[in-house]
């Protein structure tokens, strides 16, 4: 069984993946490192956090390897669905968890994420988002990727502001999908690991830096706040957020 954390960019998605991960190493699932060393994956998987790009038939092909032989463990991906993911979903061979975000807070992120790794002359993929309408057209992208997995059946879906903002309900929805026992120890001593406060603590694996919801209000002008909602607008809708 593989476990895929997937979410839309500068939406939690690490402090996700890293819940979800650390729930089913507890649980007796293998770590995706030593997968993806032990099976030789670098080609598909990324060191750090073992997302595995496009969900193609070749990649799913390569780590349903391990799999099948028995191993279990969780990757991370942005991609949107496929038909290979949702043939594996279907054969209960791949459990999938989304998480999405306001994408005009998670633009904003990806702007100064990037910004601040070309500042201190670490450039990152988000650095080249360096003017507004980059990064406009970069999440437009994702918008449609957001539609596609809220078609998907077999897909369990959160919103990052949920996750930070009713934790145990989202945590509680998680433990359940993904069949674990939420009386454990074990379980919860993971549960209280990555809860949102412990982010001011100086918690590792949270992936925040301000993390804030609604912060596009006070950094983007009247202008460019018009263009989000004229580019959004129908999606922003469809997922809650006032317009």
């Amino acid at each position: 069984m593989i476990v895929l954390s997937v979410g839309m960019p500068r939406a939690g998605s690490g402090w996700h993946y890293n819940i979800i991960h650390d729930l089913m190493d507890v649980a007796g699932y293998d770590d995706a490192r030593e997968i993806r060393e032990k099976f030789h994956l670098q080609s598909i998987l990324t060191e750090v956090n073992v997302n595995i790009g496009v969900l193609s038939l070749r990649r799913l092909g390569m780590v349903m390897i391990p799999a099948l032989l028995g191993r279990n463990f969780v990757l991370k991906a942005h991609a949107g669905p496929t038909l290979w993911s949702r043939t594996l979903a279907a054969l209960g061979l791949l459990r999938i968890v989304y998480i999405y975000r306001d994408p005009r807070d998670a633009m904003l992120s990806a702007y100064e994420y990037g910004r601040r790794t070309a500042e201190r002359g670490r450039p990152n993929f988000f650095a080249q988002f360096d003017t507004f309408e980059k990064t406009l057209d970069f999440m437009s992208d994702y918008i449609e990727i957001w539609e596609a997995w809220m078609n998907e059946k077999r897909v369990l879906t959160t919103r990052y502001e949920n996750l930070l903002m009713d934790y145990d309900a989202e945590i509680e929805k998680l433990l359940a999908y993904l069949k674990l026992d939420p009386a454990d120890d074990a379980i919860q001593g993971v549960v209280e690991n990555y809860r949102p406060g412990k982010a001011d603590a100086g918690q590792q694996g949270l992936h925040f830096f301000k993390g804030k919801i609604g912060r596009y209000a006070e950094k983007y002008t009247n202008d460019q706040q018009a263009q989000m909602r004229e580019r959004f607008g129908t999606a922003l809708q469809k997922m809650g957020y006032e317009i």
